[in-house]
């Protein structure tokens, strides 16, 4: 248990100052990758493990469905990981108690726990959502890892609910009730305006997790708007299954294999993998 709180101390302290980036993993393999491209922590995508399972991104998982894959990625690699646990795998707070202890019983040292009720809405109210999270930081005070990095997500943006002028104060209210119930961050997919990143980081206590991928602005200019984190979601996991059917349209309908160009070889993935 002690590498595991010092684990979750040194990730905290990731988010204190310069930028956190997160390739998102959805199995052993993928994070073990990550790792070895030099990334400082891993994070899970809810979204990559689902497809990895033959099943749809939204919460479709059971809690041990999902638990069952974060600990194989936390056994696999020697770094921090963080777990997207979507929205705790039932609305009441001791739902969401108990999936943050089996979380930390994995391995991992932060969660994901969003504030939506379902992929798309509604959004829980804030208090009900700073309930939720309160429960959620209990369990990990009683697991004995009160260093648990919880980033409170909340789809306000992502899912274009309500006004979108009043979208920012919305998130900003969230935030608030959010950090008094013990979150450590704030992320809010689906906002990468950089003013209003830049007023809602001014405005917040939490350090911002933005949500970056094609088309996004650059990790420079998150971080030049004080973003502290940026995770790339479901996108690399979008790029792995894009090569994978390119690779067999390629091979199945011209019988060449160009697509392939670049790859790694087989002895270098290999040797990432002890015995």
């Amino acid at each position: 248990m002690a590498s595991q709180v010092e684990k979750a101390q040194a990730f905290a302290r990731l988010h204190e100052q310069g930028m956190l980036i997160l390739p998102n993993a959805w199995d052993a393999g993928s994070a073990v990758i990550i790792a070895s491209a030099g990334a400082a922590a891993i994070a899970t995508t809810s979204g990559g493990v689902a497809w990895s399972m033959g099943r749809p991104d939204g919460q479709d998982l059971t809690r041990e469905q999902m638990i069952e894959r974060v600990k194989s990625i936390a056994r696999a690699v020697d770094l921090p990981v963080t777990a997207d646990v979507e929205g705790g795998y039932g609305p009441r707070p001791e739902d969401v108690a108990a999936t943050v202890e089996a979380a930390i019983a994995a391995g991992v040292v932060g969660v994901n726990l969003e504030d939506s009720r379902a992929a798309g809405g509604p959004l829980f109210s804030a208090a009900e959502q700073a309930a939720r999270l309160k429960a959620g930081s209990g369990a990990a005070e009683a697991a004995g890892l009160p260093e648990l990095v919880i980033n409170a997500r909340t789809d306000g943006f992502l899912y274009g609910i309500g006004k979108e002028e009043e979208r920012l104060a919305e998130v900003i209210g969230r935030a608030e009730a959010y950090a008094e119930a013990g979150a450590t961050s704030l992320f809010v997919p689906g906002l990468l305006d950089l003013a209003i990143l830049e007023e809602l980081v001014r405005a917040t206590p939490l350090p911002i997790n933005a949500m970056a991928g094609p088309g996004a602005p650059s990790i420079a200019d998150l971080e030049r708007v004080g973003v502290r984190r940026v995770s790339l979601g479901t996108a690399v996991a979008q790029g792995a299954y894009g090569i994978t059917r390119r690779v067999a349209a390629e091979a199945l309908e011209k019988g060449t294999f160009e697509a392939l160009d670049g790859a790694p070889e087989y002895g270098d993935v290999n040797s990432l993998f002890p015995r």
